[in-house]
């Protein structure tokens, strides 16, 4: 059996693979590990989800589970995994439990947890509550039983901090958004945090019913968001993942601005008030050799980490660097927020375009993008099929095709079965090709 934890927590077929059973069992194993480390007091653990069915099934699970171990339970309800974070710290919380599979189709789902102060458990705490699921420990009686109550005020406290977060002093007011919710955990936060900041706000895909989180909407299908903007004559469009704590966007003509694009604009308006530490922006090596590039023109360094938003986080805390994240949407500000937030990526990008008076499809324009294409290959063992000798070969025939004028990159995804290959090139075509080539290779390895 392969490590229960991914690069973002435990994610699997609820019901199927992610188990109330093994809900309830990793949310024990967090409480005991957690207490024995900390014998001072009993543990204080919040607990939010976002709206999909499985996760009213899994957040019991998880709050019987805490409770069993003598931990006390802080239930959020629904709401963006970011804000889950943020209440860990506000709130002096031991542990975090946001059940989410976040971009992930509704039968998914998965359980992430924070440590105290709102941070993703580093991998060594995250192997040990792993190692200890099936042992039965000593369990509380009496008045030792953990407590459960609701957090009756989550939305409020998290949306403070959202707008106290902004930029000091500029207001939304004259901007025309439309939001995408995805169906998902920021479709009411989303919508009111931009309406308090000032923005005109059209909603859309704003009623989840725990079936329809991000089908065919949200972050992962823009056409939706494309269209409305188109509709309403709107500055630009926001769309959110299942659990808000991605964002990306379409300017006024329907452009894409990718996550590459936006750290570019935040990255320059943080060095323009003096915020961007050492001058440094940290992200992936998925994002493109055009974010590199227009950062070195501007003088602004690019620090590269592994995929996955926890190696940013790493690379942020031990630098301590202002902005960092992936051109997926995850972006991270330090000193807001201990993980990524869609809420408050969309809160400053839309704040820098009411600062500057120029448009999105103008501040993103400082990133030229090589033709990048990604393509997912599902397959049922993806560590070894990215090792195979057969993949490996083809990867270096590329790499040498390509040359100086692009890159490869291929590696299994940290959270389903699948093996992910990029390619970027000098044209689409060129990317095309080789992409599919390589994915072809790739579902042949048997």
């Amino acid at each position: 059996m392969g490590r229960l934890f991914g690069t973002d927590g435990v994610r699997g077929l609820a019901n199927a693979e992610l188990t109330p059973e093994l809900g309830m069992a990793i949310a024990a194993s967090a409480a005991r590990v957690l207490a024995e480390s900390d014998r001072s007091h009993r543990p204080v653990a919040v607990v939010g989800r976002d709206p999909r069915a499985s996760g009213e099934m899994l957040e019991a699970a998880v709050t019987a589970g805490l409770a069993s171990a003598g931990a006390d339970v802080l239930r959020a309800g629904v709401l963006p995994t970011p804000g889950v974070a943020f209440l860990v710290g506000e709130l002096g919380a031991d542990l975090g439990v946001m059940i989410s599979a976040s971009h992930n189709p509704m039968p998914d789902n998965g359980i992430k947890l924070f440590a105290e102060g709102g941070h993703k458990l580093p991998d060594a705490v995250e192997d040990a509550i792993e190692a200890r699921l099936d042992e039965p420990g000593s369990r509380p009686v009496g008045a030792a039983v953990g407590r459960v109550r609701d957090l009756e005020d989550a939305d409020e406290r998290y949306l403070a901090h959202l707008l106290a977060a902004g930029p000091e002093g500029i207001s939304l007011a004259g901007l025309r958004v439309v939001v995408d919710c995805a169906n998902g955990a920021a479709a009411r936060l989303a919508p009111e945090a931009y309406r308090r900041a000032g923005a005109e706000v059209i909603a859309i895909h704003a009623a989840p019913d725990g079936l329809n989180i991000n089908e065919n909407c949200g972050s992962t299908y823009l056409g939706e968001v494309r269209s409305a903007v188109a509709e309403h004559g709107a500055d630009l469009g926001i769309a959110h993942d299942g659990d808000a704590d991605r964002c990306l966007a379409v300017d006024a003509a329907g452009g894409q601005v990718d996550g590459d694009q936006i750290m570019a604009v935040l990255a320059l308006a943080l060095r323009e008030r003096g915020q961007l530490v050492e001058d440094t922006l940290v992200t992936t090596v998925m994002s493109n050799l055009g974010l590199h590039l227009a950062m070195r023109d501007a003088g602004i360094n690019v620090r590269t980490t592994a995929v996955g938003d926890r190696y940013v986080l790493e690379e942020l805390r031990a630098g301590g660097y202002t902005l960092g994240g992936e051109q997926s949407g995850h972006l991270v500000l330090p000193a807001h927020a201990t993980t990524g937030d869609g809420l408050l990526t969309a809160l400053r990008l839309m704040a820098r375009m009411a600062a500057t008076g120029r448009s999105l499809a103008e501040l993103a324009s400082v990133v030229v993008a090589l033709p990048q294409v990604l393509v997912n290959v599902r397959v049922t063992d993806k560590a070894a099929v990215a090792a195979a000798a057969d993949v490996q070969d083809a990867v270096a025939k590329a790499e040498i095709e390509l040359g100086a004028r692009g890159r490869v990159l291929l590696r299994p995804s940290g959270t389903e079965q699948l093996v992910r290959v990029m390619v970027e090139a000098p044209t689409r075509e060129l990317a095309e090709r080789i992409g599919e080539q390589l994915a072809t290779v790739v579902a042949s390895v048997k």
